[in-house]
């Protein structure tokens, strides 16, 4: 498959350039872009065959749901009924922006795009890029992460074009994602709203806003036994080729540069994903994430990627806590980790 590429400014788009993009969505074709929060596999969300072609190009079971983006808040109207008043508050608060809301479909949705839900999963980026596309296109479009099934999420035009070129008809490359972690997912179906996937937009802001939601129970234990209602509730997620471990409790730092020492015997590379205050006390191939919840959050997905590329057989990765913005970086890790923790 010919795939083309577009290098387009965020801050400078070339207009011509994108509606290349947009012709090949109207036909339905399938365009990676960016988001605010990673890349995105794009296709009609109206039209099955087009959305089939999402679930070829990554590999994706086809029970679990894509989230449907949209330009415009009104938008949310053609696809979607029973929409309550908390919705539209958190709507119009969060919107353009890194949250999704899942409501009741319209028959308009295929079942296709919905993993067979009768819930349909809906938001709209903020990215200039992503709103211009959208607008140019004229057509909701589903957009899971463009990357393979059950790998890190790309925040770089370079992680896509790595893995997805001759994969997908076109690839828009427009610098990095500014938040790294998938949006927050709200669903607001029941009688009272639930997180379904933590992400930079907290349970806390969310109900500063609404009042009392609760966060679904399966976020932090195994459990991949049930429908997915939203992406990334899946057991095994955002997993590099080595094999990840969490670290937390006591002298951290010694216990993880003895198991590097053991795996040396082995033959085994490690690595270590870290706050950038504590880079200096680990052996091994080390990356630095930042120091803010923010930094470590748009770090993390790079990070993993980066190991597979130094071509690291371990990777140990700290425990952040489970706070705010760093329960939806422990959620990626947990998931990339298969909930491997080791506890000193």
């Amino acid at each position: 498959m010919e795939t083309i590429i577009s290098y387009i400014d965020e801050n400078n788009i070339d207009i011509e350039e994108l509606k290349k993009h947009a012709k090949l969505l109207k036909e339905g074709k399938t365009v990676i872009f960016p988001t605010e929060t990673v890349y995105g596999l794009g296709a009609n969300a109206l039209d099955e065959k087009a959305v089939s072609k999402i679930y070829e190009a990554k590999g994706r079971p086809s029970d679990n749901p894509l989230i449907v983006h949209i330009n415009n808040i009104t938008k949310v109207y053609d696809l979607a009924e029973n929409i309550s008043d908390k919705a539209k508050l958190v709507m119009e608060k969060f919107w353009p922006g890194p949250l999704t809301v899942i409501l009741k479909k319209k028959s308009i949705v295929p079942n296709k795009t919905t993993g067979g839900l009768e819930s349909v999963a809906i938001r709209v980026p903020s990215n200039k890029i992503a709103l211009k596309l959208l607008e140019l296109c004229d057509t909701p479009i589903s957009a899971p992460s463009a990357n393979i099934s059950g790998r890190p999420s790309p925040t770089k035009g370079s992680h896509v074009i790595e893995e997805m070129n001759k994969r997908v008809n076109g690839i828009v490359v427009g610098g990095k994602s500014d938040f790294g972690l998938e949006s927050t997912v709200i669903d607001f179906t029941g009688k009272v709203p639930i997180i379904l996937r933590p992400g930079v937009i907290s349970k806390e802001d969310l109900e500063k806003v609404i009042g009392k939601i609760e966060i679904d129970k399966s976020l932090l234990i195994k459990k991949d036994t049930v429908k997915p209602k939203s992406p990334g509730m899946k057991y095994t997620h955002y997993s590099p080729s080595a094999d990840v471990f969490i670290v937390s409790g006591n002298n951290i730092f010694e216990n993880v540069n003895n198991l590097i020492k053991e795996n040396q015997k082995r033959n085994l590379k490690s690595g270590v994903i870290c706050k950038s205050e504590n880079k200096n006390l680990y052996t091994g191939e080390v990356i630095e994430l930042g120091d803010t919840p923010l930094d470590i959050g748009s770090n993390l997905f790079d990070a993993l990627i980066e190991m597979d590329k130094r071509n690291v057989d371990i990777i140990y990765a700290e425990e952040f806590g489970y706070e705010g913005v760093y329960q939806a970086i422990m959620n990626r890790l947990l998931k990339a980790s298969g909930y491997k923790v080791l506890k000193f």
